[in-house]
């Protein structure tokens, strides 16, 4: 009778992965702002005692060129032992590799030869957009039931953006997270507090407010994000919005507490218009 054993890289807390033994590979995003030649994953041998420690070992190159390869995620990761959602058999394998121009989702193998991964599947951007009602997927993280992709924009390229779920092991995309979604219309990140049953999004812009640099005119004017989102996990309703005031332009990375019984974390606020400093 076989026996289902946890991906042996999943941990009970950030902490304890922080004491785990070190990466020996790393997997990193490489594009070209001119989209004249593809992105690429790049592997870094990370390994001290390797010769060719601190160098590309490989590049895998996407089909395409003008992806803009952004802040891909694994397959799986921790959250999946979640108790209410259990999948303790699922293997941490696989990135989700979003293209935040495009809109074009890569799923690429890293188990055959972690040193010469290979796409496995591509989700087109009509796909997404049909399935998804979303366009220019962002962060990719491993969640309690899913995969979730945070995305700036709605299929026709506005507002609202927000978080859309893939399948940890088919890739299939689900569809919209969002059930009510309250005033929330902004979207960057995404994190979530099993303990707490809370989902916390953050805030950047429109895609014609980005993708050909910042508008001088939407920072001055205090148009960028600037407010945090709570959601309940369960239910995937808005409950509370957190406003840092217009000064403080484009909120970011959200990042939880290495201790999961604690219910704080951090976000980063890029520019303040009072002295052009940043803050957390």
């Amino acid at each position: 009778m076989a026996t289902w054993k946890p991906d042996p890289t999943f941990y009970p807390s950030a902490r304890l992965a922080a004491d785990a033994a070190p990466e020996k590979l790393a997997w990193v995003a490489s594009f070209d702002p001119t989209s004249a030649v593809p992105d690429s994953l790049d592997v870094v041998d990370l390994d001290p005692a390797s010769p060719e420690f601190g160098r590309i070992v490989h590049r895998l190159a996407m089909p395409n060129t003008g992806d803009e390869l952004h802040h891909f995620g694994w397959n799986a990761c921790s959250s999946c032992l979640c108790p209410n959602a259990p999948h303790a058999h699922t293997e941490r394998r696989y990135l989700v590799v979003p293209g935040l121009r495009s809109s074009r989702i890569h799923i690429v193998d890293t188990k055959p030869d972690p040193r010469r991964p290979r796409i496995v599947r591509v989700h087109e951007p009509e796909s997404v957009a049909q399935r998804a009602g979303y366009t220019r997927p962002h962060t990719v993280h491993c969640g309690p039931d899913g995969i979730y992709v945070t995305a700036l924009a709605n299929a026709q390229g506005e507002a609202p953006g927000g978080i859309f779920l893939m399948d940890h092991e088919s890739f299939d995309i689900l569809g919209q997270w969002e059930i009510e979604r309250g005033p929330q219309e902004l979207a960057y990140d995404g994190w979530w507090h099993l303990g707490f049953d809370t989902v916390v999004t953050s805030e950047w812009g429109l895609p014609a407010t980005f993708e050909n640099g910042l508008v001088p005119e939407v920072l001055l004017g205090g148009q960028y994000g600037h407010r945090l989102h709570f959601w309940d996990l369960h239910t995937r309703r808005h409950k509370q919005t957190l406003d840092f005031g217009a000064e403080n332009q484009l909120v970011f990375e959200l990042r939880p507490a290495h201790d999961p019984t604690r219910p704080y974390g951090f976000v980063n606020s890029v520019i303040s218009l009072k002295d052009l400093s940043a803050s957390i």
